[in-house]
């Protein structure tokens, strides 16, 4: 193999790549050697079929199959010995070939650009730390007791009203015959809420213990029964018991039902998840501070090939005429993002940072332990899916270049009240989604 440099004009490299015909001579007799053990032929015993009558009868798709190995083999080492970092797929322009004659090829390819990592002495960075009022916490336990209500028997002559429980059992009917597996036992719906088929509480404001009512609804869209989906139905439901509920008592005992030690602990726990839900977007905002400098520091030559592929991907569910309507927008942030994310990329290269099948596995188990009753369909999603493996791996390879970056920067460290906190996340939330804000903007106008 004979690899020449054809042409270099910025990130557009030309490679011209011969191949002599003795090479592929030797690989297409490998070939037929090959094929013996597979081809049967009338007249012949299993693998004693002659190469040569194997060629003849099957030679072009042999050539075919040869030519095709080996230009994926020829040009990888190609691009190997002149040392290029490819961004996507080579281009292979074809100049001369055919049995008995040389194999002569461009290999087209779009290199990723030498990136000088600029120093981070000068960035400047603010990391937030919210401090919540204690009203706050108050007025979220306080919305926890009023929806873990305890449910206490009505009198039997008292009716049943919003806010109470009903508890009962039904059969339905659809045009005056019972539906197959249309029974229900000891359901239980607090009134109001209109949890089960839309329209079915309110028909249940007024009942007793022990009545008989009859609740006309529509069938749900995805009732299992697909042909009886939107059809009229009648509930026969018969109460079983009417109850009040009553707030629950803010006490120790209470606290222990969602694994707290005591009232104090509870409030801690309660504190401490609303400040993780602040710190989640606020630490949005610092990542953004250190995405801009690093964009702003460095200037770097960037495949067009990349920026194309990127464009596509965020605007393949977009309208033409919104895509035209915001191309320079999408161009904008398609380089954007293009961009640090190659400069990110070369930081983590540069200070040899990794992330382990283990780190994967404990984030997998994050999410599993965050979804009860759903672990077994969380491991088999990852399982069966390994590009959302591979999603979660960038995520944490990322993560870890961003707080790595973090540690050299000069840190400026600002405690602000949860006020101040909201205010910040909407102005962020506005200039990172303008579309969408003026979107909300309209509606609210509106009303």
């Amino acid at each position: 193999m004979k690899v020449e440099l054809q042409s270099r004009k910025g990130l557009r490299t030309i490679l011209s790549v011969v191949v002599d015909k003795k090479s592929i001579e030797e690989k297409i007799k490998e070939k037929l050697v090959e094929l013996q053990t597979q081809v049967n032929l009338k007249g012949f015993r299993p693998g004693k079929v002659p190469p040569e009558l194997i060629k003849k009868q099957f030679g072009k798709a042999v050539y075919g199959e040869v030519i095709d190995a080996i230009l994926k083999e020829t040009s990888s080492k190609a691009i190997a010995e002149k040392k290029i970092k490819i961004a996507g797929q080579p281009k292979i322009d074809l100049k001369t070939f055919g049995e008995g004659k040389d194999l002569n090829y461009e290999l087209q390819i779009d290199a990723l650009p030498d990136i000088k990592l600029q120093s981070l002495d000068k960035f400047k960075v603010i990391e937030y730390k919210v401090q919540i009022e204690k009203k706050i916490v108050e007025k979220k336990l306080d919305e926890i007791a009023s929806q873990h209500k305890n449910f206490i028997d009505k009198k039997n002559s008292e009716k049943a009203d919003t806010g109470n429980q009903v508890i009962f059992d039904y059969e339905i009917s659809v045009d005056g015959k019972k539906i197959e597996n249309g029974e229900g036992k000891g359901i239980q719906l607090e009134l109001g809420k209109d949890l089960f088929i839309k329209g079915f509480d309110a028909q249940l404001v007024g009942v007793k213990k022990n009545d008989i009512k009859n609740v006309k609804v529509k069938l749900p869209e995805n009732f299992p029964q697909k042909s009886l989906a939107n059809k009229n139905a009648n509930f026969v439901c018969k109460i079983l018991n009417v109850k009040i509920g009553e707030k629950s008592k803010l006490d120790d005992e209470f606290a222990k039902k969602f694994g707290a030690k005591d009232l104090q602990d509870l409030k801690s726990l309660i504190e401490k998840q609303i400040v993780n839900q602040y710190q989640q977007a606020l630490e949005a905002i610092t990542k953004k501070q250190i995405l801009d400098q690093l964009e702003k520091n460095h200037t770097i030559d960037l495949p067009k090939n990349l920026v194309d592929h990127e464009l596509n991907i965020m605007t393949q569910n977009i309208k033409e005429e919104d895509k035209k309507k915001h191309r320079q927008q999408n161009e904008k942030l398609a380089k954007s993002r293009i961009k640090l994310g190659l400069i990110l990329n070369e930081y983590g290269e540069k200070n040899n940072l990794t992330v382990s099948e283990a780190e994967v596995q404990n984030e997998i188990n994050k999410q599993v332990r965050g979804m009860q009753g759903q672990e077994k369909f969380i491991l088999e999603y990852y399982k069966k899916n390994p590009m959302a493996l591979q999603s979660i791996k960038g995520s944490l390879y990322e993560e870890k270049i961003i707080n790595s970056i973090k540690l050299k920067t000069k840190l400026i460290k600002k405690e602000i009240t949860d006020k101040e906190a909201e205010s910040l996340i909407k102005n962020f939330n506005n200039l990172e989604n303008p579309q969408k804000s003026k979107a909300n903007t309209k509606k609210i106008s509106k009303k």
